[in-house]
């Protein structure tokens, strides 16, 4: 029979599981879903986008004063750098692919920054995943030479993109452009499923983030299939 301290490990270890499928699991949701809201928000009303950054903020500090919700407040202010990146670059700045990660990583310093002071591990890791995401995309992008696409994209009215998508399409589908999906995809499969071994439930945020970032590129993908 199992002592007492020995019941109480098995509950504390079967919490910490279920802490950490929940924090992948919004870590998912955070990458995959708010950026379907957020893309058409800026385009419209990109001051507005701006400013909801302060209702994150203000709603993960609120979170991080309670004991119970101090994780999801962590998480959702590691979510506000990235919607801050989203609302600058896509608000303003959407029609220059190249600044696009310089923007993106614009928490990248406050990030290190609290994990050195080990403050924040698990929105900063967060921020970093989805990061780390991002920057894997864009390379993408770059080696495939689908940048005057993402510019002609930005200059033309939403009815007018169609050939634009289909013309991006045939260079992705190209052997090269094959090669290095592969590459992409299994790059960050290799990079989430090693945080998935990580004890600390900050890792799997990061690993949420990441993982994400392979079914928010594949829902683009069908979209600009289907245009």
């Amino acid at each position: 029979m199992p002592t007492e301290e020995e019941k109480g490990q098995q509950l504390s270890l079967a919490k910490g599981n279920r802490q950490a499928w929940l924090l992948f699991a919004a870590a998912s949701f955070l990458v995959s879903v708010p950026v379907f809201v957020q893309a058409p928000l800026v385009r419209q009303l990109p001051w507005l986008s701006l400013l909801l950054t302060f209702a994150w903020v203000w709603w993960a500090l609120r979170l991080l004063k309670r004991p119970v919700t101090h994780v999801w407040g962590d998480l959702l202010l590691g979510f506000s750098w990235s919607w801050l990146a989203g609302s600058i670059y896509w608000g303003w700045l959407r029609g220059e692919p190249y600044y696009h990660l310089p923007i993106e990583a614009i928490g990248l310093p406050f990030a290190l920054w609290g994990l050195w002071r080990g403050w924040g591990r698990v929105g900063n890791l967060f921020y970093l995943g989805s990061l780390f995401g991002t920057v894997l995309t864009d390379v993408y992008f770059y080696i495939t030479a689908l940048i005057p696409h993402w510019r002609q994209v930005m200059q033309v009215e939403p009815a007018l993109v169609a050939p634009i998508f289909h013309s991006a399409l045939g260079q992705v589908q190209t052997p090269w452009g094959i090669s290095w999906a592969v590459v992409l995809v299994g790059t960050l499969l290799l990079v989430g499923l090693w945080s998935l071994t990580k004890e600390q439930v900050c890792w799997w945020a990061f690993s949420g983030a990441v993982l994400s970032t392979i079914l928010v590129d594949s829902l683009f993908w069908v979209a600009a299939s289907l245009a």
